[in-house]
């Protein structure tokens, strides 16, 4: 009989395990609370208890050849960074490809995750679901939480002295949907992150002045890279990934500092971060410095003190009146429907072994998805853990003992900086490639370049060189996808499409004839890299 999988949540960590578990014949049974799928990807004009929420503007940061799911390509007509309805369709066209849906109970909330009196030896689970105000229990052979953490708004009101006596409004960026409300308004967004720096964009449109409060700072990169092409195909690859993490840390910085103010001085515009050396995720916003040099936008310092219509910020005793906070200060997390002793938070983080596995249960049949911040796109990367978890599942892997786990963990924690390549300073922040690849290795699942350079050595200079696209997680191993070699090969003619809307006549390069050249003098100082 297949085992039976609890699936927590119909988003897009949710649905590939929901893939997953079909592929590996275990029989799923998913518990969304909301009417629809999509997660965060589904807006609504209010806010829904429980599920991640967005505005309507919200494009993803990540292009759609590498934020698709690893054997289902985004039509090639999408444009490369995708808006949210386009986004929830493409996850809508999944769901169906796959048939997921006869798996979804909707308006069905998880209450309660508890373990069956037996579960030292069958390691079953209890799940009490709330529906229609019926109250269900089931028991399950295995639970997959993929609720995500964009649900519970960070709110610290205590370093804002006086926030509470302000007689305008202030809510979190969680509550925004439209720029309508700061139509002539005066209006502080505080918190440099893409959800702050996006609003205070769209509000300098409509609004009569804008502020941007930042304490640290951060680097802003545009979507649009080099010759045109999106930032994510250009940067993550595992040549580049290799050469950064051979590097230095302080050279590795000054790298990135030189890359980012190529496009302008940070400094000049009041954004230059001021820890240079841990990594922050950088803020993708390709109109921020136009606003900023018209006068639209005004960079500030942390706050100071807020009066009941005026805010004073640190660097200045002035105060500036004000009618509208915006509070983007990110999120916390929590599993309210399981136990503490099951999975325990804190410091915004969870003692979860390769950021999906309890690890002090006696047996391994809970896991949690999408619970970690790599520098990549959530969908593959969720994705990826899918796979690798549905594995321990099914018993066909094995985890390490719990000492073991504890050891990773533990480190993880203490974060100590290896003095090489990035230094992450945030919890749940990892190396999108070297995470990815360390699960795929787990699988039997991670493409062997140097083999391939012998057999396929076309293939194999698209994925060392070529963008870390998900479609090389399906070359071999378990859901091995016979049209990944295809999807690799092809990408850049995805990439093209949507923007190519106009045939333009090139002419001839002098240097076409040093490309074979070229080409070969890569591959041998590929293979000279990898040996050593």
């Amino acid at each position: 009989m297949a085992k039976r999988v609890a699936v927590v949540g119909a988003g897009v960590s949710g649905l590939a395990s929901i893939k997953c578990c079909l592929e590996e014949g275990l029989q799923p049974t998913c518990f969304e609370r909301s009417s629809d799928l999509g997660g965060l990807w589904r807006f609504t004009d209010h806010v829904e208890e429980g599920r991640a929420s967005l505005y309507k503007s919200v494009v993803s940061n990540s292009c759609k050849e590498m934020s698709c799911y690893s054997d289902f390509p985004f039509p090639e007509d999408y444009p490369n960074y995708v808006p949210n309805a386009q986004f929830l369709e493409y996850l809508r066209m999944y769901a169906n490809r796959f048939n997921l849906l006869k798996c979804i109970q909707f308006k069905t909330q998880v209450c309660r995750v508890t373990k069956r009196p037996d579960f030292p030896v069958t390691g079953q689970w209890e799940v009490v679901t709330l529906r229609d105000g019926k109250r269900e229990s089931a028991v399950f052979d295995a639970v997959m939480v993929c609720t995500g953490f964009l649900t519970d708004p960070r709110l610290p009101l205590d370093s804002f002295p006086g926030i509470k006596t302000f007689k305008g409004q202030y809510f979190h960026s969680r509550q925004y949907k439209h720029p309508d409300i700061f139509k002539d308004k005066r209006v502080l967004v505080i918190g440099l992150g893409n959800s702050g720096t996006d609003i205070a964009v769209e509000a300098s449109h409509v609004a009569k002045k804008v502020f941007l409060s930042t304490t640290a700072g951060g680097w802003v990169i545009s979507r649009v890279s080099d010759s045109g092409f999106p930032w994510d195909m250009m940067l993550m690859t595992r040549f580049y990934n290799m050469i950064r993490n051979a590097l230095p840390t302080p050279i590795v910085t000054w790298w990135i500092a030189r890359k980012r103010n190529s496009w302008f001085n940070h400094a000049n515009y009041g954004l230059e971060p001021e820890n240079r050396t841990q990594l922050k995720e950088p803020v993708l916003n390709d109109e921020l410095p136009g606003r900023i040099i018209t006068g639209k936008v005004l960079i500030r310092p942390s706050i100071k003190a807020v009066k009941e219509n005026a805010v004073i910020f640190t660097n200045s005793p002035k105060e500036e009146p004000m009618d509208i906070i915006v509070l983007a200060t990110g999120y916390t997390f929590a599993f309210p429907f399981l136990e503490e002793t099951t999975v325990k938070v804190e410091d915004g983080q969870a003692s979860l072994y390769k950021y999906v596995f309890p690890v002090h249960l006696e047996k391994p049949t809970l896991a949690v998805i999408g619970l970690i911040k790599p520098l990549g796109s959530m969908i593959p990367t969720g994705e990826t853990q899918a796979r690798w978890a549905v594995q321990i599942l099914k018993g066909v892997s094995k985890l390490p003992p719990a000492s073991v786990m504890t050891e990773e963990v533990n480190a993880r924690k203490e974060n100590k900086p290896s003095g090489f390549g990035f230094c992450y300073c945030k919890a749940l922040e990892s190396d999108y490639i070297l995470y990815i690849d360390d699960l795929l290795t787990s699988i039997n699942a991670k493409p062997n370049v140097l083999s391939l350079f012998l057999t396929d050595p076309r293939l194999a200079l698209s994925i060392f060189f070529g963008p870390y696209t998900p479609y090389q997680f399906r070359l071999t191993g378990p859901g091995r996808w016979e049209g990944a070699r295809h999807a690799i090969l092809t990408q850049w003619d995805r990439t093209l499409k949507p923007t190519k809307t106009r045939i333009v006549q090139e002419s001839p390069s002098p240097w076409a004839n040093l490309l074979p050249l070229a080409s070969l003098l890569a591959l041998l100082g590929a293979i000279f890299l990898i040996f050593l």
